[in-house]
């Protein structure tokens, strides 16, 4: 697989966040399963070692989310571990079942290997550190799970144990992603949100004050597929989908979170279960991370 089978690269490149963002958002595809491309300017596809150097300007980025996002740090993985076959997944405890059944594009079968799916890199340093490109010292990279409104005590106290409570040497990122756990309800999105947000201040005062840097992204689910079973069509089919990619991302301004939608990108790609889109998709979805990633100020904080 090259990067040529995924993104259709072209000039100029996006010069500011919010327009690569924006071009992120409203790009597509020429055909099913064709490159993907960003529309009016490009996103650029980072090599490994980029990515690596990337991710080591933050203390530790922070996934928050449910199974898709679960594929997008499961997708960074692959990226930095430069495992197509099985860089997503805990290959170093697999059975031979489990090896065949989890190779390549079924990693992101929520079936068969969500159990497998890498969670955080400190676990790749733990069991595979020779797998791992980056240096180990200097990426930390992770998912906190969190899919319910009201979020249970027990998932707010292992967030606030993540986050700690003194302001880090490098900052943070924080990358959301919510909505069909909640059946595309945009308000137990919001009150998710707000929830984690005031749960974060509370604990790091400092990103309270005026001209504090606090990055945060949320990213909007992918379109449906052909097969998403027919009792969802209607709470979460491609129309309320596409009305909740764009209220989310009004919503989300308002609070300064900055919002990459996915629907353009993922609705003429294949997905497994009508849902979740294969390791193509979740590629494109992680190096759209990387890109924000890549255009924050960090250097003048």
């Amino acid at each position: 697989m090259s990067s040529l089978d995924l993104h259709a690269p072209f000039a100029p490149l996006c010069q500011d966040r919010q327009s690569m963002l924006t071009a992120m958002s409203s790009g597509g595809r020429i055909g099913f399963d064709a490159p993907y491309m960003p529309r009016d300017c490009d996103m650029r596809w980072f090599t490994t070692e980029e990515i690596c150097e990337i991710l080591s300007r933050f203390e530790k980025v922070i996934v928050i989310g449910d199974s898709m996002m679960r594929h997008v740090i499961g997708s960074i993985n692959v990226l930095i571990r430069q495992d197509l076959g099985y860089g997503a997944v805990t290959d170093w405890n697999f059975s031979p079942e489990e090896r065949r059944d989890c190779f390549c594009n079924y990693q992101f079968n929520v079936k068969a290997c969500s159990v497998q799916g890498i969670f955080k890199t400190a676990d790749v340093v733990k069991n595979d550190p020779s797998s791992l490109a980056c240096d180990a010292e200097t990426v930390d990279v992770m998912i906190e799970q969190m899919i319910r409104f009201p979020i249970p005590s027990e998932e707010i106290d292992r967030f606030k144990e993540l986050i700690g409570n003194t302001k880090p040497a490098k900052p943070y990122a924080f990358i959301f992603g919510h909505g069909l756990w909640n059946d595309l309800d945009l308000q137990a999105t919001l009150d998710w949100l707000d929830r984690i947000l005031d749960v974060t201040t509370a604990q790091l005062p400092y990103l309270s004050k005026p001209n504090a840097f606090w990055p945060r992204l949320i990213l909007t689910p992918n379109a449906a597929g052909k097969e998403k079973p027919d009792e969802w069509l209607v709470s979460q089919g491609n129309k309320a989908l596409m009305l909740f990619e764009e209220s989310v991302g009004v919503e989300a301004k308002r609070r300064g979170v900055e919002h990459l939608g996915t629907w353009n990108m993922s609705i003429q790609a294949n997905k497994f279960d009508g849902v979740h889109v294969d390791l193509k998709g979740n590629l494109i979805k992680a190096m759209m991370v990387m890109n924000w990633l890549n255009m924050l100020d960090v250097e003048k904080h």
